[in-house]
């Protein structure tokens, strides 16, 4: 079978349309609240009806790019994916990429926020630093992927604050803004977490290479 070679500028002049691989509703509505000013279209992969990708990686970035490669090659869009996750000090570097499912496969948020806290229960305060870390890629089946990452470094709270946000956010302490993620405002959450500066990354970058 012939192979031809890629376009020479393979994101030029596509339609505005990015399919989103999550399925984390919490995780879509930052996205596209970040991503608001852009004008793209941003949908999720669930209105597509295909199988998600398996996260089989060993790191944010393997398990980003095997994501958003699947959707893009389901649906011929722009595809964008992250994969994100926890990282705490005193567990050496726990849940990292188990981050979603830390108490076993289909475990909720409070189900994982509750293991954390009973791993870290005889912790010291001064020793319960933690930074959340995100990997995002967009790809095209015939391109380099465009890469962006975030950390937001933090402290795990002994209890939960706020009632926002998503995940770990009721037991993430930001020590400059003196809260908890739950306990921001969108506004705020977005302007200081690791998906807000990998997507305003990730961003910059798109709006390069659809301008060319």
């Amino acid at each position: 079978m012939r192979r031809f070679p890629p376009p020479a500028k393979p994101w030029k002049g596509l339609p505005r349309r990015v399919v989103m691989a999550t399925g984390n509703q919490g995780k879509l509505a930052e996205i596209r609240e970040i991503l608001k000013d852009t004008g793209w279209d941003i949908v999720p992969q669930s209105e597509f009806g295909f199988v998600p990708a398996a996260e089989t990686g060993t790191t944010f970035l393997e398990n980003a790019i095997l994501k958003a490669r699947h959707a893009a090659e389901e649906t011929g869009l722009i595809a964008i994916a992250d994969d994100s996750g926890l990282c705490v000090d005193a567990i050496d570097g726990q849940p990292g990429v188990y981050t979603a499912r830390f108490a076993g496969a289909g475990a909720s948020d409070a189900d994982n926020i509750d293991k954390l806290l009973a791993m870290l229960e005889d912790v010291d305060d001064k020793q319960r630093g933690a930074s959340f870390e995100c990997t995002t890629v967009a790809v095209l089946p015939d391109a380099e992927p465009l890469i962006g990452t975030g950390t937001w470094r933090g402290q795990i709270s002994r209890a939960r604050k706020g009632d926002g946000g998503f995940g770990y956010d009721p037991v993430f302490f930001d020590p400059e803004l003196q809260k908890c993620a739950a306990e921001m405002t969108a506004e705020e959450k977005n302007s200081r977490s690791h998906r807000g500066q990998a997507f305003r990354q990730l961003a910059q970058m798109l709006r390069a290479e659809l301008s060319q």
